[in-house]
């Protein structure tokens, strides 16, 4: 699974994602993309289970960039705390609704 090699230091403050992202909205590599239309965490998990969709569909043909990176540690939640119900089976592989964006002929 993807994880950083080195941070500078081992906690961090878990803050809030909020607003439209500007860097890393456009296509820098490839000429698809998948972009995402929500402000969300997304664990390591979940972008290794939408790398491999990708490349079994792709037949392993051509190069994948993955330009997210889970670098902000989120600790787990205490002892004797009760969890969600998990009623919900989540159907796609990632969490956030996305968008299917192609580069502009040059």
């Amino acid at each position: 699974m993807m994880q950083p090699k080195k941070t500078k230091f081992r906690k961090a403050h878990k803050g809030r994602i909020h607003g439209t992202a500007t860097s890393g909205a456009a296509l820098s590599f490839g000429q698809f993309g998948l972009k995402a239309m929500a402000p969300e965490r997304i664990t390591a998990r979940q972008i290794e289970a939408a790398r491999r969709a990708l490349t079994r569909h792709m037949k392993r043909a051509g190069r994948v960039w993955i330009r997210i990176f889970p670098d902000v540690p989120v600790s787990k939640k205490p002892a004797e705390v009760r969890m969600g119900s998990g009623k919900a089976l989540a159907a796609a592989k990632l969490p956030i609704k996305t968008r299917f964006v192609a580069r502009i002929a040059e």
